[in-house]
């Protein structure tokens, strides 16, 4: 069988997570489970008008693909996606999918942990909060406990 490649965009618009799943799985009999993880924009109690996401072009991409191809060759996945969005995104919207396959889940389940793992505390995203007082927010830092998750797959 053909190495895996895997789908990595960051892009500014929305994405179907069904149609994604679907594009993963077309015509393969060989995959046993499906994992995915959908990140959304949440409106932190009411406070948030918007999530402003920068990246640079090219890097983000690059970086994402380097984790994903980290992600094949400690799991035996049959597929990988990665979307992530950047640009102006309400409570609500979807900000990023990650979809893993393998023969069997704890493969899938595993990978899809260390990628977003990886997401949250390393992906080359930068993220302002919009209030809905009007007011623009500070770049929003890592938080301390997504910093110690990505640890425990330090090699």
């Amino acid at each position: 069988m053909a190495p895996v490649v895997p789908v990595v965009r960051v892009q500014p618009g929305d994405f179907d997570m069904a149609g994604e799943v679907e594009a993963l799985t077309a015509g393969r009999t060989d995959i046993g489970a499906v994992v995915t993880f959908l990140g959304m924009c949440r409106d932190e109690e009411g406070r948030l008008s918007a999530l402003e996401l920068e990246h640079y072009p090219g890097m983000a991409e690059g970086e994402i693909s380097r984790v994903a191809h980290e992600a094949l060759a400690r799991w035996p996945l049959q597929g990988l996606t990665v979307i992530h969005r950047y640009g102006r995104i309400a409570p609500g919207e979807n900000i990023v999918l990650v979809a893993c396959a393998s023969t069997h889940r704890r493969a899938a389940f595993e990978a899809a942990d260390f990628l977003m793992d990886y997401l949250k505390s390393r992906a080359p995203f930068w993220k302002k909060e919009f209030g809905v007082d009007g007011r623009e927010g500070e770049w929003v830092e890592a938080r301390e406990s997504d910093e110690r998750a990505a640890e425990r797959w330090q090699r």
